[in-house]
């Protein structure tokens, strides 16, 4: 016979287990998504080191379909961070406030980063912060989503 202290302990430690299993799934358990790039300019099997998007409603809007269902599950649904990954609507800010004459290698140089992140992603003493997304997303779709975090772009801290 199980008696009373022993089922409230059963139950608390499954509560426990519950709870601490949904915080863990929340954060990356997906699986990655293709992103639907029709109707975008093909851009080839050479990485372009620039967004040749920019601007394009498009591929903005192609950028926040895909943004949606591979990246929102860690860095926020619009891009806005809960924290538990970086907030990317702060990508490129600092990049808003340099001269003109150093814009556009600010832009080119938060654009390489970018794209170095996604194909490669982060891994910090030996823990992946960030799966890679190299073969699962193409160039198109990741120029997609770059632009689509550019309508993004705050700055607030």
């Amino acid at each position: 016979m199980i008696t009373f202290s022993r089922l409230a302990a059963a139950s608390s430690a499954f509560a426990t287990a519950l709870l601490f299993s949904t915080a863990v799934f929340a954060h990356g358990d997906v699986t990655p998504q293709a992103v639907d790039t029709k109707g975008l300019q093909a851009l080839g099997e050479t990485w372009l080191a620039e967004n040749p998007y920019s601007g394009n409603e498009a591929a903005v809007k192609v950028g926040a379909s895909g943004f949606a269902q591979n990246c929102a599950r860690c860095h926020g649904i619009e891009a806005i961070s809960g924290g538990i990954a970086p907030d990317l609507r702060m990508l490129d800010r600092d990049c808003m406030t340099q001269a003109e004459s150093k814009k556009a290698a600010c832009i080119k140089e938060n654009q390489e980063y970018f794209v170095t992140t996604v194909r490669k992603g982060r891994v910090r003493n030996g823990a992946v912060y960030m799966p890679p997304f190299e073969g699962i997303l193409q160039q198109e779709a990741v120029w997609a989503i770059k632009s689509y975090l550019e309508t993004r772009r705050t700055s607030q801290p």
